[in-house]
C-alpha cells in the first residue's frame, strides 16, 4: 500500500510539472528607444560576485587542507 501511495504521489507531480512547462515563449515587443532588438538583462554584476565568492570558498579550503597536512605532520614527526 506504501509504495503505491509512493507512486501515485510521483505520478501526480510529474504530471504537474509537464502541464506548467505547457506555456509558449512570450510575444516580441518593440524597443522603446525606436532602435533595433531589445536589450537583454546584464549578467555580469551577479557573475563577478559569484566567481569571487567561489574563489574565495576554494582558497578556505585550500587553506584548510594544507594546515591539516601540515598538522599531522607534525603529530608524526612526534
Amino acid at each position: 500500500m506504501k509504495k503505491f501511495i509512493y507512486l501515485s504521489l510521483i505520478a501526480v507531480l510529474l504530471s504537474l510539472s509537464i502541464a506548467v512547462m505547457a506555456d509558449g515563449p512570450p510575444a516580441p515587443t518593440q524597443n522603446p528607444s525606436g532602435g533595433g532588438d531589445p536589450v537583454g538583462a546584464p549578467i555580469d554584476g551577479g557573475l563577478g560576485i559569484l566567481l569571487a565568492m567561489g574563489a574565495a570558498y576554494g582558497g578556505k579550503k585550500l587553506y584548510k587542507a594544507r594546515k591539516e597536512k601540515q598538522q599531522a605532520a607534525e603529530v608524526i614527526e612526534k
